[in-house]
């Protein structure tokens, strides 16, 4: 067999043993992915979730999520991570072209004992390049292009925390001074009551009995306010850092009591395939599954021959002067072809190696995409029986503050017992609480729905979240 037909053999072995990438996995990989949520009706126009903290109508929330986006030092971190992605990819991409480079150099060269001595002058431009006949240079630019992909979706990832993270912490310490608002409205009252059972036991219609309990009932009420108060605080702490400032930085803007806000109910889903497309995790590994088959794919190319072409063009003369002339001209080109005939079986285990690596992404991602469904689920199954709580709490409310009010009336009239009173003022502070706890739990179920739906970010669009509202 001719040399030529030795070559054209192994171009063709090799062609023949690549594979190309699919040109897309499928959603879900192996999961077999619902066709529609078990808790709400899906649409196929969904509800937009890129900025879904402007349905809470919040001006403050929504300032404190862009500079959160601006500032946080994780999406600080995600910006760094993506920007050394790209530059990997453009190294890539580089070697699939010829390099040039330009080389000079002067020698003197001495001999013999009479110690004559030589000049030599030499300049010129090197070119080479390698084609990439079995494509795994190509193999390792798809796999550094799905490394910028999951990167642009793991920014997306920890813009989605953030602004979810930070919208939890805003919503519970709203939530938690009006808890507080209610507790010291009860020790209002309570301490009305006391004043009360004083006078009538100065003027021997109850015992000291019904005055102990009724310092009793005030100090506990009292005990409850620190708690409050220190937990409003720390979330203020976690709210600040999550902004990229010190702890105690937003006392300012934050210390006024609002009203809690509440999101709109008026929320249409999309399919569950179309939410695993919309949701930055799951895209991440879908490209961490792109990138390890194409790494297979380089490995496997590498185990085929290499080719080398490079040519030089430059002048060499003995004297600088002369280096010019058209007699210094001097050409090169080379081909070459190297091959590996025995390497222990390393360059089939490198294969195996990243097949290993691709079934183990691959895993990965079906892990996302359960996760993520369970999520949604999750958060719907919470919502719906949140919202059904808070009618009975609020009823519930209704009547007890009614009831601690009649007590009360009664009681100042002599009709009923002093334990009534207590237990209706315990009942109405235990509801009252118990509603504006749960109103702060609906919210953090509205949040964790619209993060399980991968709100918060426009798939296929660079820069994910961008905003910068004023502040207020």
């Amino acid at each position: 067999m001719t040399l030529h037909g030795m070559v054209t053999g192994l171009l063709l072995l090799g062609l023949g043993a690549c594979s190309s990438l699919p040109s897309g996995l499928p959603a879900g990989g192996g999961v077999q992915v619902p066709t529609a949520w078990v808790e709400s009706a899906a649409s196929a126009r969904s509800t937009p979730l890129a900025r879904w903290w402007l349905r809470f109508n919040d001006p403050l929330l929504a300032a404190l999520i862009a500079e959160a986006l601006d500032a946080n030092r994780s999406v600080k971190s995600a910006v760094a991570a993506l920007r050394q992605a790209r530059a990997l990819g453009d190294v890539q991409t580089a070697g699939l072209g010829p390099s040039l480079g330009l080389s000079a150099s002067a020698q003197r060269n001495y001999s013999g004992a009479s110690r004559s001595s030589s000049n030599g002058f030499r300049a010129g431009l090197d070119a080479g390049w390698e084609p990439d006949l079995f494509g795994g240079q190509r193999a390792g630019v798809s796999a550094a292009d799905a490394d910028t992909a999951a990167s642009l979706a793991s920014l997306g990832d920890v813009q989605v925390s953030v602004a979810a993270e930070l919208a939890l912490n805003y919503l519970q310490l709203r939530g938690l001074q009006a808890r507080l608002l209610i507790a010291q409205a009860s020790l209002a009252s309570q301490q009305e009551t006391l004043q009360l059972t004083d006078w009538r036991a100065e003027a021997g219609l109850v015992g000291s009995l019904e005055l102990e309990q009724a310092r009793a009932a005030v100090a506990q009420t009292q005990a409850q306010l620190p708690a409050l108060q220190a937990a409003a605080l720390q979330t203020e702490h976690a709210i600040a850092v999550l902004t990229g400032q010190a702890p105690a930085a937003l006392h300012g803007r934050l210390v006024a009591v609002e009203r809690t806000p509440q999101a709109s109910d008026d929320l249409v889903l999309a399919f569950p395939a179309e939410t695993l497309r919309q949701r930055p995790d799951v895209r991440a590994a879908e490209a961490r599954v792109a990138a390890a088959w194409a790494r297979m794919r380089q490995a496997d190319a590498a185990r085929y021959p290499s080719f080398q072409l490079s040519g030089s063009l430059g002048l060499s003369s003995l004297a600088l002067g002369s280096l010019t002339s058209g007699s210094s001209v001097a050409a090169g080109l080379l081909g070459s072809v190297s091959a590996s005939l025995f390497d222990g079986g390393a360059a089939r285990a490198r294969v195996r190696a990243q097949e290993a690596g691709f079934d183990q992404v691959q895993s990965t991602y079906e892990a996302t995409v359960l996760a993520a469904l369970q999520e949604v689920e999750d958060a719907l199954v919470a919502l719906r029986h949140d919202r059904e709580r808070l009618q009975y709490l609020r009823a519930a409310a209704e009547s007890a503050q009614s009831a601690a009010l009649l007590a009360r009336q009664r009681y100042s009239s002599g009709l009923v017992d002093f334990q009534v009173v207590l237990e209706t003022q315990r009942n109405a502070l235990g509801t009252q609480d118990s509603v504006a706890n749960l109103l702060a739990t609906l919210n953090t179920d509205h949040v964790r729905l619209y993060k399980a739906l991968g709100g918060g970010w426009v798939p296929d669009q660079d820069n994910t979240i961008r905003v910068s509202p004023a502040k207020p």
